[in-house]
């Protein structure tokens, strides 16, 4: 799988039950090439319209499965947290 194929998927929260939203970037380990984690938008920016202030990581572990169309990870509400960049 492609990474354009990966930012065509919506990332569900079967914790929450909550909508992500769309991979925008992975993280990876340059070492052996290896995906640590899936990084998604955090919240809006206020004074632009051009992208985002903060980005949720989800770590590789956190992944149960990954369809045609969704992605579905298991991180407990609290520890879902969008880091500022």
């Amino acid at each position: 799988m492609r990474l354009c194929e990966l930012r065509q998927k919506e990332v569900i929260n079967i914790c929450t039950c909550a909508s992500l939203g769309c991979v925008v970037d992975v993280e990876f380990n340059p070492d052996d090439g290896c995906i640590n984690a899936l990084i998604v938008p955090g919240g809006s920016r206020f004074s632009s319209f051009w992208g985002h202030d903060s980005e949720i990581i989800i770590p590789w572990r956190c992944i149960c499965q990954i369809g045609k169309d969704i992605i579905l990870v298991e991180i407990p509400a609290d520890k879902c947290h969008a880091r500022q960049r």
